[in-house]
């Protein structure tokens, strides 16, 4: 099959522009020295606070190996990469971003992460805040329990900041992100047709370095730009791939930059990954804060975060729910579920969500458990050219 990877004369321009996104905001932040940052790992951290206070939520590393020999000098060899990656990176003063930071806030979403984030504070290296994440999304005591949290949370910035986090302020940057939130389901909306206008390296290379933005407003501008440019070029008759590509959603842990060999290797069969579940991906685009609703904002942001379906919630079944819903509207042929080694939750979901796909929904389904190494890269080809090998697309 053709490969999908690699430059394309009819590329659009704004993700040349994107492409450098991270660098720039880098420079930035470089020429600016007192910019307020605070660095955040993970889509349960609570940006509109950290906009409401005035400071800025930058994403920090996290997604390559390189650091991770930095990390085993003091955390499992048999941890979560990622966990790894962002501890290494850390600890190594290799991330630019977390330099920079005046702070982090991190979240109990896993063991491996909130031990993590105790040993990096007892480091001293950088003020690290951690949030206590309740996980039955279902029951009403969890929202109670955000909500506490995430009081404690405005309580600690406007402190730290001296400054007040009023409730306009919170409302001024619900409307920010939902803003966001719309901007980037509307670019990723546009691969619900077949063919697609995007790749998954594309669309994963995108969600990576907005994650580096340093202005909100901008990064939703950006998003609309790319997405008006996509839609001009379709008129014009671009497409990525034709009606007989088979078009495979990739669920499960986290991809970034450094991070995507099995993305790389799909799109290089010829196949395409028209949609991500993923953090950074699907999973938090349907979420939006009712703007005219004139309860507790903080109550509000409470229930919209307890409905991210993560694998460390229980029972998770949004998740299983999203699944059904993107597997129809994207027109999926497979699904593939790329789980990293030692993260726990999502490899044991994966029995959920291979009996959705193969029972259910009746679709090939393979599942991957791997690390951000490349040294079983061939064993993955061989692994995803037989599961294509299974997938029949919908138009052919």
């Amino acid at each position: 099959m053709e490969s999908l990877t690699g430059a394309s004369p009819k590329r659009p321009d704004m993700l040349d522009t994107i492409d450098g996104l991270r660098e720039r905001n880098l420079s930035r932040l470089l020429e600016k020295g007192n910019a307020k940052l605070i660095g955040v790992y993970c889509t349960y951290c609570p940006t509109e606070l950290v906009i409401a206070s005035g400071a800025v939520a930058i994403g920090l590393c996290g997604t390559r190996e390189k650091p991770i020999a930095a990390a085993e000098k003091d955390l499992p060899r048999n941890l979560c990469p990622l966990i790894k990656s962002s501890y290494g990176f850390a600890v190594s003063d290799t991330c630019p971003f977390f330099r920079a930071s005046d702070m982090v806030i991190g979240e109990t979403t896993c063991d491996g992460k909130k031990k993590m984030f105790e040993i990096l504070k007892s480091k001293g290296i950088k003020d690290v805040y951690v949030m206590n994440l309740p996980q039955m999304p279902d029951e009403e005591e969890s929202v109670q329990l955000w909500v506490a949290e995430l009081r404690r949370l405005r309580s600690y910035l406007e402190n730290r900041y001296d400054v007040a986090i009023t409730d306009d302020k919170i409302r001024e940057a619900i409307a920010i992100t939902n803003e966001h939130t719309r901007a980037k389901k509307e670019l990723l909306d546009l691969n619900k047709q077949r063919p697609a206008l995007i790749r998954g390296l594309d669309l994963m290379n995108v969600s990576w370095q907005m994650g580096f933005q340093i202005d909100p407003r901008e990064t939703n501008r950006l998003l609309r730009k790319l997405t008006a440019e996509i839609r001009e070029k379709a008129l014009a008759g671009y497409e990525v791939g034709n009606l007989h590509t088979k078009r495979i959603l990739l669920t499960g842990t986290p991809v970034g930059v450094g991070s995507e060999k099995v993305l790389k290797l799909v799109e290089e069969t010829g196949a395409l990954v028209v949609a991500m579940e993923n953090c950074g991906g699907y999973k938090t685009v349907d979420l939006l804060v009712e703007e005219t609703d004139q309860d507790d904002p903080l109550v509000l942001l409470a229930r919209k975060y307890m409905k991210i379906p993560c694998s460390v919630m229980t029972p998770n079944r949004r998740r299983l729910d999203l699944l059904r819903r993107m597997v129809r509207d994207f027109k999926i042929d497979g699904v593939i579920d790329l789980d990293w080694q030692a993260c726990l939750t999502y490899n044991v979901e994966s029995y959920f969500v291979s009996d959705l796909v193969r029972g259910e929904l009746g679709l090939p389904f393979l599942q991957l458990e791997t690390d951000y190494s490349q040294s079983d890269m061939e064993t993955l080809r061989v692994r995803i050219e037989a599961f294509l090998e299974t997938v029949v697309a919908g138009d052919a």
